[in-house]
Order: C-alpha cells, then structure tokens, then sequence
C-alpha cells in the first residue's frame, strides 16, 4: 500500500502544481483472500490534458515516485529473505533485469539458479508487486500511465503506434508461451502439463490486450484523448527516456509460473 500511495500522490501533486483537476486516489479493495489487498487505484479528472507538457508531467510522476519507494523497500526485503528451493506445487514470481540484478547485489549470484530461489519475506514480495504493477502501468496504451507519457511524447502519431503494439500484446504472449512449452516438455512434462505451464506466459499478455481494448470502448474508439500541437519540452524528452529505461529494468514477461 505505501509503494502505491506513493505512486498516487505523485500524480496527484504534480496534476495540482499544474493547475490540473484531479481527485484523490479512489483504491480498488479486494477480496480479503487475496493476499494484495487492492488491485491498484485510479484518479478521476474533470477533462483531458491538453498540454503535453503538463500531460507528461503527471503520467511519469506516479511511476517514478512508486519506483523511489520500491527499490529500497525490494532490497530491504530481500536482506530479509531466505534462499532455499521452492516447494513443489509452489507458483514462484517471474524476474525482471533489475530485480535480479537486486539479487545478485544481496545473495551474490544469480537467482533462481541450481535448485534454488529466494524465498521471499513479506517486505519484499510487496516490493516485487510494486514493480509488476508500475511496469503495467508503463505500457504506452490507453489511459495507462504510459499512454499518458507516450502521447505526450509522440503526439499525435501515438495513435497509430497505440493500434500495432495492442495487436502485438497476444503475439508476445504467443511467442512467450511457446518458449515456456518447449522447456516445459523438454523437462519431461506431459503434454497437458506443458499447456497448464505455458498458460501462465500467454494468460497475462492476453488479459491486458482485453484490459486495453476495454479502455479503448470507453474512450470512444480512441486510445487516448487529443493533445495539443506545442512541443514537448527537451527535459521532458531526456525523461521520457529514462522512464522507457524504468519499463525495460522491470518488464517481467511472466509474472508467475509454477516450478517446473
């Protein structure tokens, strides 16, 4: 919750800096089975952005304000957390570049690896949630974090990008499950517990190309709503590529899977 609290003010101070009428953060409860307790929050505002400027502003302020937060968080976590191997029905988190690279930096080698994998504390599983919902965040689509710093970054030819990388969401789940078939069988997996294990790499790229395609009914066919024509300013480009870096640092092309 704090990692997400975090990722909210930040939009929302930087929207009111601006003049920009946003709303509190409205979080989104789940059940209390469901160990996350929230499956995010939104900010409703009064009208589009139409500077693109001020529109970049507040779509990166949450991420990169999340991220602030997370990394310490994930590294005190892990100094924490235990190594050991997995139990055998358990669903272990997927790696990211920067979370195995915190990894490496806490345990000294690459994890998972021979058997093993952290086992991780409380602290730091939040962390790792933390990372996985900015990185969701960060598709350049729709009303998505991204789609906010990506419109603002590339105008009005955001569109057109918007339309092939949404087409292209299943394809990636495609190709990942079928990497994740192939090792599933070549490690001597049936074949209906190699399609069960591929299901977690095709499952969540799926659900967010219907994710966006419901932002999109909503917003009346387009991804995004329209942006002004003045350009965006050069501090603003240099931060467009750092949050790019931020997205490739945390993709995590299958958040779970289960031991193999």
């Amino acid at each position: 919750m704090t990692i997400l609290v975090c990722h909210e003010a930040g939009h929302y101070l930087v929207g009111r800096r601006h003049g920009v009428p946003v709303s509190l953060p409205y979080f989104i409860p789940l059940p209390p089975q469901i160990s996350l307790g929230t499956l995010g929050a939104v900010i409703s505002m009064a009208e589009p952005i139409k500077d693109r400027n001020k529109l970049f502003d507040v779509g990166a302020a949450g991420p990169l304000a999340g991220m602030v937060v997370a990394i310490p968080l994930l590294v005190i976590g892990l100094q924490l957390s235990e190594v050991g191997p997995p139990g055998p029905d358990s669903v272990i988190e997927g790696n990211s570049i920067l979370y195995a690279l915190l990894k490496l930096a806490v345990f000294g080698r690459w994890l998972p690896a021979d058997g093993v994998d952290v086992q991780l504390h409380p602290m730091a599983f939040a962390a790792w949630v933390g990372f996985l919902v900015t990185m969701i965040n960060l598709l350049p689509l729709g009303q998505l974090d991204g789609g906010h710093v990506a419109r603002a970054a590339l105008g009005q030819s955001h569109e057109r990008w918007s339309l092939r990388l949404h087409v292209v969401l299943p394809i990636i789940g495609l190709v990942v499950g079928t990497v994740m078939l192939i090792a599933a069988l070549d490690a001597g997996r049936d074949l209906l517990g190699a399609l069960r294990y591929a299901s977690y790499g095709v499952i969540p790229w799926t659900i967010w190309a219907i994710l966006i395609a419901a932002m999109k009914r909503q917003g009346d066919g387009e991804y995004h709503p329209a942006v002004g024509d003045e350009p965006l300013a050069p501090s603003r480009r240099r931060a467009a590529i750092l949050v790019l870096v931020v997205f490739l640092l945390i993709a995590t092309p299958v958040p779970f899977r289960p031991v193999l």
